[in-house]
């Protein structure tokens, strides 16, 4: 299968950046709602998920994600995993990497994000690193730097975290 994009300018892009972001719905899951009988919507993560993430901060990355929906199994996964910087209820997430670049003095270059939805848009066109599920609207794969070969919540961020460690060495 050819990939939709430059290999060598995604590791070039990759490289090069300290921070990474990951969307939630579509990205860290498989994009499903399930509901509970109290009418509460439950999340599945993929463990291996779990170990690119941590990986990536082993390798001095800071890692974080940045999410339009706000949920405490979202608040729970990123505390399990440790993760630098959790942001949920991002109703413009452009706004949002906005405030994390300023208020930690990054430079936008530095930092990469993983998405698969029009909200992701708005962070593509600020960071050095846009990386997507293969299973994003076209809009989104069309602006991707990378597209994973696994879909949203079956090993895409694995997928995508271990590309970034090899760009780097």
């Amino acid at each position: 299968m050819t990939r939709p994009f430059d290999v060598q300018e995604a590791i070039r892009r990759a490289k090069k950046i300290e921070w990474m972001f990951f969307d939630v719905d579509g990205v860290m899951t498989d994009g499903g709602l399930l509901y509970d009988h109290s009418g509460e919507t439950i999340k599945r993560f993929h463990v291996l998920d779990g170990h690119g993430l941590k990986a990536l901060k082993q390798a001095g990355l800071r890692v974080g994600i940045l999410s339009g929906r706000e949920h405490a199994a979202t608040l729970a996964r990123g505390r399990e995993l440790g993760l630098d910087i959790i942001i949920q209820g991002a109703e413009d997430k452009g706004r949002a990497i906005d405030a994390v670049l300023a208020e930690h003095r990054i430079s936008a270059e530095r930092c990469g994000h993983m998405g698969d939805d029009i909200p992701d848009l708005a962070v593509f066109s600020r960071v050095g690193f846009a990386a997507a599920v293969p299973n994003a609207v076209d809009a989104v794969l069309r602006q991707a730097h990378w597209i994973s070969m696994r879909q949203g919540g079956q090993g895409a961020v694995r997928d995508c975290c271990d590309f970034i460690l090899e760009a780097r060495g």
